[in-house]
């Protein structure tokens, strides 16, 4: 028995009673605690307690178990912390995070506060990432960050660009004590999922419409992904956008039906598509792509939309980032390098899927996918009479020459500005919550573009189309409710015929032009400077050299193109091969035959090998 203070101790009362452990825990400066700690260890030890001290840990944390929380001899201590963890080891307070190593000297991991608060977890690839949060200056900051370079001390040295104090010297103290407290508080840490992209999540969940779900991707989207968002209000809005329809503007009613379509794209098992406004200035093409960009986003230029002041490499990240919404591009004028060659950037952002590209580690990484409708604007066709039949296939050309898009676009463009994000939130949780409604969807472009199939387009032309029909029915039905949505007939009178979309039907005609435009080398004359061939009765010989290179020079495929004028007999040929040997100047030379008294009309007929010409006899001068 000991009498403190008038205080008389026995035995009973610590093993009997919790005061002791009560007014013990109750102190909250920690060394105030363990000097009473200290000494009631010993007057316990006098009463017969010989593990006083163990019998307070066990007490700690079981009042730390009934309030959900964790003890621990060193927990975080940090002003303002969200989460209070357990630190092992180490010592962690406003004054930083150190401990003793096994040498006797003092270990800085970090002189100010540091802690992993978050877990993420990619809902695509399963990668995990961890946000640490930091105060400097009083003023809490958070960062997320790659696990792997929260485990190496020579990669976590790149967080000193974000004012993180460390250095090559605290590096692998740092990690340390990162990787303790993780494993120490693995199941206080909280865990989330975790998006680096727009668009569905399998079939039921759509981002960034999904609770709780975090952006975790590359921090030059993070203000793409942040344009996603509401502003203002739905209503007007919608009665804003009723009265825009009510103008009847067919490309507007196209361009406004097509942001909603993108995200159809995938469900309804389709290609991606474009659709393109050129031709003319200040007649309001950049504001009706605002109002495309307004469904979804912040319609300003440099948020949601783009422009095409980028690289092939950018427009496929930028494409594999917004995934399911609508990709918005303005100004093709700006389009650096030879328009010839944005082809090919049209075939890779419509074929839906990016490049192989082999990782720094090995193997290769992991491909952008994206399954959406890109809509864009210039000053020209976003295609040249030397495109590929499949780079026009895959493109809705809107030529707005004496098109005003709306009454006053300065108007329109101010109302955006403060009122968007709504309607594509309100179309998608239609979808979501009735699963009818994307089983109509699905039903309506299967109807539209059966409808379709009758006219003279081509099968990519009218999955674009019935598309955009099926969206602007639906938006008709679920959003605006006014009856003024597009009709078959508006809608194809901007479609490709199969005639018009054949590359090798506007190499045919490139190749009449050329043949008139150069007939004096044709003449076979001994005293020209430069032959090319020459002319005879029902034909023209084009030397095979001079036809590759003129047919190379101007963006036609001469082994392609010579095989469909065999197919549609407009040229003779030995065998099964695209030429003759014929004399030319006394000389012996491989040539294409043109035969001039066939030319093809531009019907198709249906066959198994697919449409193929009508060709029909017709006399041509040269």
């Amino acid at each position: 028995m000991e009498n403190d203070n008038d205080m008389i101790y026995t035995k009973e009362y610590f093993l009997d009673s919790t005061e002791p452990y009560e007014k013990l825990y109750q102190i909250e400066s920690s060394f105030e605690r363990e000097r009473e700690l200290t000494k009631l260890a010993q007057i316990a030890m006098k009463c017969g307690v010989r593990n006083f001290k163990a019998l307070f840990n066990k007490y700690c944390k079981s009042v730390a178990v009934a309030n959900n929380r964790s003890y621990a001899e060193n927990v975080s201590n940090f002003t303002g912390q969200e989460l209070e963890l357990n630190t092992g080891g180490w010592k962690a307070d406003d004054m930083g995070i150190t401990r003793f190593g096994l040498s006797g000297y003092e270990e800085i991991a970090c002189v100010h506060p540091i802690m992993p608060v978050e877990r993420l977890v990619n809902i695509d690839t399963g990668i995990e990432k961890t946000r640490i949060a930091y105060c400097k200056g009083g003023i809490w900051r958070s960062k997320i960050c790659d696990r792997s370079q929260l485990a190496s001390s020579r990669s976590i040295v790149s967080l000193s660009d974000y004012g993180i104090a460390v250095t090559s010297e605290n590096a692998k103290y740092l990690v340390q004590y990162i990787c303790d407290v993780e494993n120490l508080n693995y199941n206080l840490i909280p865990e989330h999922n975790s998006v680096s992209r727009l668009g569905w999540i399998g079939q039921t969940d759509f981002s960034p419409y999904v609770d709780d779900l975090i952006f975790d991707g590359d921090v030059s989207y993070k203000h793409l992904y942040d344009a996603v968002s509401e502003k203002g209000s739905a209503e007007k809005w919608i009665q804003f956008v009723r009265d825009i329809r009510a103008e009847g503007n067919i490309p507007t009613k196209i361009v406004l039906a097509a942001a909603f379509a993108s995200i159809l794209v995938e469900p309804c098992n389709c290609s991606c598509f474009f659709v393109h406004l050129w031709n003319g200035s200040g007649n309001g093409k950049t504001v009706a792509l605002m109002l495309a960009a307004s469904v979804w986003a912040n319609p300003k230029i440099g948020e949601y939309i783009t422009t095409f002041n980028s690289t092939a490499v950018g427009q496929e990240l930028m494409a594999g980032f917004v995934n399911s919404l609508p990709l918005i591009m303005d100004e093709l004028q700006i389009q650096n390098g030879d328009r010839k060659d944005f082809d090919k950037t049209i075939y890779k952002l419509s074929e839906g899927t990016g490049r192989d590209r082999g990782a720094k580690t090995g193997g290769l990484q992991r491909k952008a996918t994206w399954r959406n409708c890109i809509l864009t604007s210039g000053e020209s066709p976003i295609t040249s009479a030397h495109s590929g039949s499949g780079a026009v296939n895959r493109i809705v050309e809107i030529n707005t020459e004496g098109t005003k898009f709306f009454a006053n676009a300065k108007k329109t463009a101010d109302f955006l500005m403060g009122n968007y994000g709504h309607a594509g939130k309100i179309f998608v949780e239609k979808l979501m919550e009735e699963p009818d409604l994307m089983e109509l969807a699905k039903k309506m472009q299967g109807d539209f573009f059966e409808r379709l199939s009758g006219k003279d387009i081509t099968e990519k032309q009218i999955m674009a189309a019935s598309l955009i029909l099926t969206a602007d029915a639906l938006i008709d039905m679920l959003i605006f409710e006014d009856g003024n949505g597009l009709k078959i007939d508006e809608m194809t009178q901007f479609l490709s015929a199969h005639g018009e979309v054949s590359s090798d039907t506007r190499a045919y005609e490139w190749l009449l032009d050329w043949l008139a435009q150069n007939n004096k080398k044709f003449e076979g004359k001994d005293d020209l400077p430069e032959v090319w061939g020459k002319t005879e009765v029902g034909k023209i010989s084009i030397i095979r050299n001079v036809f590759n290179k003129a047919c190379a020079d101007n963006g036609f495929n001469p082994s392609s193109f010579l095989s469909w004028m065999k197919r549609n007999d407009l040229i003779e040929a030995e065998g099964k091969g695209y030429t003759k040997r014929i004399r030319i100047n006394g000389m012996k030379c491989q040539c294409v035959i043109l035969k001039t008294e066939r030319q093809p009309m531009y019907g198709y007929d249906e066959t198994p090998d697919g449409f193929q010409l009508i060709p029909k006899e017709e006399q041509i001068e040269f």
